[in-house]
């Protein structure tokens, strides 16, 4: 089959393609043509079906039609004819079938409700409107009643009724007080669908006169008033005050207090209801609950979702409404109303049914004598519309017989027709909702072939591009085309032509030797015609030269070259644009024929220069950079900004122009440049400046353009090198006159929202633009390429129109043209669109599975024919899930997994399967609709893989020669487990492994005992499952054999939970000797033992250490119980202890020791505190007298002890040195005593030392205050002082002793003399 292609070159008449059936014909619309062919009525404008109109105006009933001959046009009423000749109240509009009644004279606009169809009839058959009912619209008056005021208790629910008069159409209702201002409503108090307002409690605050409701009629617009009512909340408080004025003091008496409810629907009422909408329409749920506190209502849809997109929430949420609802929305929607108190449901039952619609609607025929063809109408609906054909008007089973046609159905078949086989058929699709009424012709025709291309028309291409040659054509039957090379030569045929159904001719790459004469051929058994068209193909235009690149200094001269060449008969035109826009309107600018050249070069300048060359058949553009960089400094001069334009003044004003003066404002040093001319419209949009014009500095007038309908002032700006002046002060205004809109709407689109709907969408055109007011849109569309009128609808200022009814993803030729009071704007360009999609019908075929390995696959499928996509191909979807492990064989929860492939792709890969499983998966087809049917489910399994580690591995029952294993599988076994291979070897205290051990294990086993172990050894086990493929991952556990049976048993290493043991035996291990064992480095480093001994402002931290060798330890502390982050120090070197300093006395801390470089490896949290600080004297004791006085004593005292010394040294005098040994004993040369733990009597071979500080500690291990000065305070600083600040004990020196805090007693203990000797340095 012949493609189809667009025709860009001619602007030929429109010629329709084949519709329906090949035999079937469309008539193009050339004037000439259908002046002269005969074609049956079609009815172009009615009325709608349900028509109000407003008893106070003239009663106008549409029917407009066309045909050859014209057609003639009678009326039915209730039925019967209606004679309009006899009512002198009715006339018909000159060459119309339109209807006006005169109702101006007295005559009641109700004397003429009735049932009217309107005929248009010519030789060719009768076309029929659908049945208009005319009913004039109501606003009766309000029934006067009686209202009684509503007394209600505080807290109570209350429901005021509306009841407001029936009218046509029925009353918008609204509540509002005496002074017009609409009533608050909220949460607590709402209205109802029906009118009436709800309080689901009162309040004090209720209380007023002035309920009044409000009925709007539309139509006639007029308000009718209900009378006000009355409404008083009684508050506990008052209600208990008038209980007590009317009791004596011996009365018991009070009102009960606001007590809380649970909720109560006011409505709907009972537990359930039932709703019935229509399709299409708007479906509004309702559910209004009393209680306290004001319940809040959710809704869902039970057995579903709310529909997204189309569901909104109104009323506080009391109302449901969704919008273009659908048999899918049928089903239960639950309203629950909840409060702290409880909670009440209702059920509403919703049965969406549905008016008939379009499927196929009939469509025109022409057809020529003996050909076939077939009308079909299809329509659906809820419950399905019953079909009946008419002809002419008449029920085709008392019409005419016509032995060519034959009913069956929704489908008409005509069999060799004749021209009296003419007639216009009327489709009437009806159920009990409404109805659809659709008129089709048939038209048989005998008719020659035409050639409607005009004679020896030219056609110009360029070289090397397509070339369309036209020969529009009608004939009846449809005439054979043929095309040949000059007035008489060969037909043309081969592959280097393209002939098209409408009679094109296509070269699809012309060359210079195609120029030349063609003919096209028409010809059908009613005859034959020809014409002869030329064609001239043209040497394409280029540029020879094209600009280059400039840097330029700011007042230099910048020049950009664009040389041409084109063909001789062409003639070019050069336009340059900077920045993509036209060339500033500035002199300095210079267009030559083959350059652009800019003078003295400003900053403003910078930007892209485009040269582009067009002739009348082709274009070619180039494009360069302009940089303007500084020029070389000069001396500094003051420059400013303009001052503002002044004197503006208006001359001149004509309905689209005007003339605009002004005084410029001073330079400031900086020549203006240009002059910038805003306006405002005053009345569209006031306050809001927009930009006008721009002119050169040195004009001071401009002529402005102006548009209809607007209330301009204007106002100037200058503009210099350094910035914008400010703006002047604005003109006097000038309002010009109204006038057709200039332009129409842009950015028209066409896009389906439903499977038979067109949404029509434009831009709209702004309030300047509607050049008058009034401002609506005419709406037009049609099918492409089928022999549909044009359909319109004028609608108010909005941006979009829906129509519906439309078959399923077919184009649509689109118009949209603006119209005010005063007429329309200029013929709009016509766009396509295309109606709705909906899913497709056809899932994909031949799907085929390539497994690759055990974790990937791919996947290959037969792509969908593009017909029965439906819409825009999106891509493909592949679902894929897993059904169950071949290993476990048993099923679990299906996930199923979604890939999706864009384009028109028949094939993908499937990552991320899990080995040794089976799988199922789907293909499915995606458009913008939505996904298409799957394809029948494929399976496939993919191979065995390795398997993961065991889920755990556990470690009991240490003995002194064995240990019991348990394991259980692994979590995912890739396959069928052939056994487990368990590795261990022992481990000694300084982490040399020793030889490893193997053994094998079935497969069914889950636990083992190991025997004749070594006693009080580490051991290191390794442990992993094997498949068919091969080993798995392996985890690893330590566990010890105990020293002696009466040893503490380990905890178990890696304990789990929640599983069976089962314990047997198997062959023993044995070991005769010890193992052999080889240095490696330990897995498990240590830091055990950490201590403390803390002083009042620091801490000693000592620790012990197993592992590599050469580690650097850190030590981390902070306060204990604190959120802080830990604080670090380095520890210098490999050493074990450490001084932390700065402490704040009486602090809990906590501390824990890490080692550098392993990650995560850190001790066992420790706790420690510090000393409380000493107490001092708040009186400084220096400047009391008393304390003055005895220091004088003391040291005359003093003075004359070493008197009497150096008179006894002098006299040879000697004192005991024992005492002094005794009193000053040197503790780092004394041997230790074993049985108190203190230092005994000195050597004389240390006797050059001087002596130290220090006391012996008697045998109550306490030294007393008043035997030594000398006591740990010098050393510890506090309580617990039990190290120096360079790490060593204190306890070499002396004992513990006693210290009195400053607040309570506390004592501790000397340190132990084998501490202290073992730090001893």
């Amino acid at each position: 089959m012949m493609k189809e292609k667009s025709i860009s070159a001619s602007k030929a008449s429109l010629v329709f393609f084949l519709c329906q059936m090949i035999s079937a014909l469309d008539v193009p619309l050339d004037s000439k043509l259908l002046e002269e062919l005969s074609q049956p009525p079609t009815i172009t404008q009615q009325s709608p079906k349900d028509y109000i109109v407003d008893p106070r105006e003239n009663i106008v009933i549409q029917c407009e039609a066309k045909g050859k001959p014209p057609p003639s046009f009678s009326w039915t009423r209730n039925g019967t004819h209606f004679d309009i000749d006899k009512d002198a109240q009715v006339t018909m509009k000159p060459n119309s079938g339109t209807l006006v009644v005169n109702i101006m004279n007295g005559v009641k606009a109700e004397a003429y409700e009735g049932v009217y169809q309107c005929t248009a009839r010519n030789e060719r058959g009768a076309a029929i409107s659908n049945n208009i009912v005319i009913r004039p619209s109501r606003s009766p008056l309000w029934t006067k009643e009686k209202l009684e005021p509503n007394h209600v208790r505080e807290g109570d629910s209350l429901v005021l009724n509306c009841r407001p008069p029936v009218g046509l159409p029925p009353p918008i209702i609204f509540w509002m007080d005496n002074a017009f201002q609409r009533l608050p409503q909220s949460e607590r108090v709402s209205q109802g669908l029906n009118g009436d307002l709800y309080f689901s409690n009162v309040q004090p605050e209720d209380t007023r006169e002035d309920y009044i409701c409000y009925a709007r009629f539309n139509h006639t617009q007029t308000i009718q008033q209900k009378q006000p009512i009355s409404v008083k909340v009684f508050s506990m408080d008052s209600l208990n005050d008038t209980i007590a004025a009317n009791l004596s003091d011996t009365d018991i008496y009070g009102a009960k207090p606001v007590t809380e409810r649970p909720p109560v629907l006011l409505t709907p009422t009972g537990s359930t209801s039932n709703k019935v909408e229509l399709r299409g329409n708007v479906l509004l749920l309702e559910c209004i609950a009393a209680g306290l506190p004001t319940p809040v209502i959710r809704w869902i849809k039970e057995g579903g979702e709310l529909p997204a997109n189309r569901t909104f929430f109104e009323n506080f949420k009391k109302t449901l409404k969704i919008i273009d609802v659908s048999e899918a929305d049928s089903g239960n929607y639950k309203c629950t109303a909840r409060n702290t108190l409880g909670s009440t449901h209702h059920v509403i039952s919703v049965t969406v049914k549905a008016a008939p619609y379009w499927i196929t609607a009939p469509r025109n025929l022409v057809l020529s004598p003996g050909e076939d063809g077939t009308l079909i109408c299809r329509a659906n609906g809820n419950p399905k519309p019953s079909i009946s054909w008419l002809t002419n008007g008449v029920p085709i089973a008392i019409a005419p017989e016509d032995p060519s046609r034959k009913v069956d159905g929704d489908t008409i078949i005509f069999s060799a027709v004749q021209e009296r086989s003419s007639a216009v058929y009327q489709c009437n699709a009806s159920n009990e909702y409404g109805y659809l009424l659709a008129n089709a012709f048939v038209n048989v025709l005998a008719e020659p072939p035409r050639i409607l291309t005009p004679a020896n028309k030219l056609y110009q291409v360029i070289a090397d591009s397509p070339a369309l040659i036209d020969c529009a054509y009608f004939g009846s039957p449809k005439p054979e085309i043929e095309w040949f090379r000059g007035v008489k030569g060969s037909i043309l045929r081969g592959n280097e032509y393209v002939f098209h159904d409408n009679g094109t001719l296509e070269i699809p790459v012309a060359q210079k030797d195609s120029t030349g004469t063609y003919t096209c051929v028409a010809r059908n058994k009613l005859g034959k015609t020809q014409n002869e068209v030329q064609l001239e193909v043209k040497d394409p235009t280029m540029i020879i030269k094209q600009p280059q690149y400039k840097v330029i200094q700011r007042s230099a001269q910048a020049s950009f070259e664009c040389v041409i060449k084109h063909d001789p008969t062409l003639i070019p035109t050069v336009i340059w644009l900077k920045d993509n826009n036209e060339l500033p309107d500035d002199e300095r600018f210079l267009v030559g024929k083959d350059n652009l050249t800019i003078m003295n070069v400003t900053d403003k300048d910078d930007g892209t220069y485009t040269c582009i060359v067009n002739t009348t058949l082709d274009s070619v553009s180039a494009s360069a950079v302009l940089t303007v960089v500084a020029a070389p400094p000069t001396p500094a001069i003051i420059y400013a900004r303009p001052n503002p334009p002044l004197d503006l003044e208006l001359t001149g004003q004509l309905e689209r122009s005007i003339e605009l003066s002004w005084v410029p404002g001073e330079e400031n040093n900086s020549p203006i440049t240009n002059f910038v001319i805003e306006y405002e419209d005053g009345l569209h949009e006031p306050g809001v400046w927009h930009y006008q014009t721009e002119v050169p500095g040195s004009q001071t007038t401009v002529q402005l353009k102006l548009s209809p309908y607007v209330n301009y002032s204007f106002r100037v700006i200058a503009v210099n090198e350094i910035g914008r002046s400010q703006p002047s002060e604005p003109s006097e205004q000038y309002l010009t006159k109204s006038a057709n809109p200039d332009e129409n709407p842009s950015n028209v689109q066409g896009i389906g929202s439903e499977p038979d709907n067109l949404v029509i969408t434009w831009e709209s055109l702004k309030g300047f633009q509607s050049n008058g007011p009034g401002l609506q849109y005419k709406v037009s569309w049609r099918q492409k390429d089928v022999d549909d009128e044009w359909t319109s609808v004028v609608v108010a200022n909005v941006s979009k129109y829906i129509v519906s009814g439309t078959p399923t993803f077919v184009p649509y030729e689109i118009k949209v043209q603006a119209l005010n009071d005063l007429g329309y704007a200029p013929e709009p360009s016509e766009v396509i669109g295309h109606s709705g999609e909906d899913l497709p019908m056809v899932a994909p075929g031949n799907v085929q599975v390539h497994v690759i390995n055990s974790t990937l696959a791919k996947v290959h499928w037969d792509p969908v024919p593009l017909k029965s996509v439906r819409g825009h191909l999106q891509g493909y979807k592949v679902y894929y899930w897993k059904v169950q492990s071949l290993s476990r064989r048993s099923k679990r929860h299906v996930e199923k997994k979604i890939l999706t492939f864009r384009g028109n792709k028949t094939f993908g890969m499937l990552p991320g399967l899990e080995p040794y499983s089976s799988y199922k998966l789907n293909v499915r087809v995606v458009n913008g609709k939505g996904e298409g049917p799957a394809s029948p489910d494929k399976v496939f399994k993919t191979p065995e893989g390795v398997p993961s580690p065991p889920s755990f591995l556990k470690i009991t029952n240490p003995t002194l020669d064995s240990l019991t294993l348990e394991w259980g599988s692994p979590t995912h076994p890739n396959g069928v487990l052939t056994s487990y291979i368990l590795k261990f070897q022992p481990i000694n205290n300084t982490h040399e492994l020793g030889p490893l051990v193997e053994i094998r294990i079935p497969a069914n086993e889950s636990s083992l005992i190991l025997k004749n172990l070594n006693y009080s050894t580490r051991y290191k086990f390794y442990f992993n499952a094997q498949t068919s493929v091969g080993s798995g991952s392996q985890i690893t556990e330590e566990a010890v054999t105990i020293m002696d049976e009466a040893g503490i048993l380990r905890p178990a290493v890696g304990a789990g939970k929640g599983y069976s043991e089962i314990l047997f035996a198997t062959s023993p291990v044995m070991h005769t000797v010890r193992p052999t064992f080889y240095k490696v480095q330990p897995l498990y480093p240590r830091i055990r033992n950490v201590t403390t001994a803390a002083a009042e402002t620091y801490a000693n931290i000592s620790w012990e250490y197993e592992g590599p060798d050469h580690a650097n330890f850190y030590v981390e502390y902070g306060v204990a119980g604190s959120k802080e982050d830990w604080k670090k120090e380095i520890v210098n070197g490999s050493r074990s202890f450490f001084v932390l300093k700065g402490l704040t006395p009486g602090t809990a801390y906590k501390v824990r020791v890490g080692a550098e470089g392993l990650s995560g490896f850190r001790s066992s949290e420790d706790l420690f505190e510090t000393g409380p600080a000493m107490a001092s004297r708040q009186v400084d004791i220096a400047t009391q007298g008393w304390f003055i006085g005895l220091m004088c004593a003391v040291a005359l005292l003093i003075l004359i002890l070493l008197i009497v010394c150096f008179i006894r040294r002098n006299k040879g005098g000697k004192y005991p040195v024992k005492e002094k040994e005794d009193a000053h004993a040197d503790p780092e040369i004394q041997p230790m005593k074993e049985d108190d733990g203190t230092f005994g009597e000195y050597s004389d071979a240390e006797d050059h030392k001087p002596l130290k500080k220090g006391s012996r500690t008697p045998s109550d291990r306490t030294v007393k205050k008043e035997d030594s000065d000398d006591s740990l305070v010098d050393y510890g600083e506090g309580v617990n002082g039990q190290f120096n600040e360079d790490g060593s004990f204190i306890g070499q020196y002396s004992g513990k002793k006693e210290k009195e805090p400053a607040e309570g007693n506390e004592s501790s203990e000397a340190p132990s003399p084998v501490n202290a000797m073992n730090s001893f340095v």
